[in-house]
């Protein structure tokens, strides 16, 4: 036998002869707290909704909503990421439901606190798209533009609503030049130094967010491509991490994230505090309709993106099976 090396020495598949051998040298591992499950939450309904794009998910009633939390507590996941659809009636060029306490995001966040306790985190996405008219991420100018300034102070108020309701953590996720600083100063103004700022550090507009849209009944007009970033850079997310960490960010998300490992592989080599990736919709969606077809193995695929998105660095994700894997784990 001609040898190369160490041949035959060297056998790395020794490590890989049995299911045992394969775990015990495993160098990613998946638990369920290493996840938060998106929920989303419609007002005036009074039967779960199921969303077409993604099968499986649903807009929950408020009651179905809570049922949910629970699920989630006692399959061992850490956080719930909220994110509320009001009715159409109710959504204006100012998204005056986002800052409304009585509106159904804030009324969700008091729900859910009210069923879990401390027992989950509880997250609120505090952004304008679910509540505007136009479904931009911010206040538009007299040109139409998004206004990055007049943006800041709606997310300052939203800081302060979200908190009041309940939110352990808010995740500002419009992109907005200067967000996560104000909503820091937003919060500490009211005394509310012990909520915690998840930042959407790094947002790219992405084909993938497809299924989203129907999930939040979006009345989005055009695109939001002048302030999420753009799928052929990858520097400027570099940037965009530093600028959140001086302004205050406690934790950072790259999204999305299966598309985007290379960008998460890089935050993550830099970034001081934990760093989350959201799975999101169109990376959920193609793994069920291709399952659906036969052409793949749903589970078997479920866990190999996951772990994957954990491989490339991922503290925590953000995943629509969240409560489904961690299940499966436990």
């Amino acid at each position: 036998m001609t040898t190369y090396g160490s041949f035959p020495g060297s056998r790395p598949r020794r490590l890989r002869t049995s299911p045992v051998m394969r775990r015990m040298v495993a160098e990613t591992r998946l638990h369920p707290a290493d996840f938060i499950l998106p929920a989303f939450v419609r007002e005036g309904i009074s039967e779960p909704v199921p969303i077409a794009a993604m099968p499986g998910v649903v807009q929950h009633t408020r009651d179905t909503l809570k049922k949910a939390a629970a699920e989630a507590v006692a399959a061992g996941i850490s956080g719930i990421m909220l994110f509320g659809v009001p009715e159409e009636s109710k959504k204006d060029a100012l998204g005056t439901a986002g800052t409304d306490p009585d509106g159904i995001l804030q009324v969700a966040l008091r729900d859910v606190r009210s069923e879990v306790g401390d027992e989950l985190l509880v997250m609120s996405d505090l952004c304008l798209d679910e509540t505007t008219d136009h479904g931009h991420c911010g206040v538009l100018d007299a040109q139409g533009r998004v206004d990055n300034d007049a943006t800041l102070e709606r997310y300052a108020e939203m800081a302060q609503v979200q908190a009041d309701a309940g939110a352990h953590v808010v995740g500002p996720s419009g992109m907005m030049d200067g967000q996560v600083g104000v909503v820091r100063d937003a919060l500490d103004q009211i005394g509310r130094e012990d909520v915690a700022v998840l930042a959407y550090a790094v947002k790219y507009s992405s084909a993938f967010f497809g299924p989203f849209r129907e999930a939040v009944g979006s009345s989005l007009k055009g695109d939001r491509k002048t302030y999420q970033q753009d799928p052929a850079n990858a520097r400027e997310s570099l940037k965009e991490l530093a600028l959140d960490l001086e302004e205050g960010a406690d934790m950072v998300m790259v999204k999305p994230a299966g598309p985007y490992l290379d960008i998460l592989a890089r935050v993550a080599d830099v970034a001081d505090v934990p760093v989350v990736a959201y799975q999101i919709s169109g990376e959920y969606s193609m793994i069920e309709a291709a399952a659906e077809k036969g052409w793949i193995d749903r589970d078997a695929a479920i866990l190999e993106t996951l772990t994957g998105i954990r491989r490339a660095g991922a503290r925590n994700i953000l995943t629509y099976w969240a409560t489904e894997v961690a299940q499966k784990l436990r």
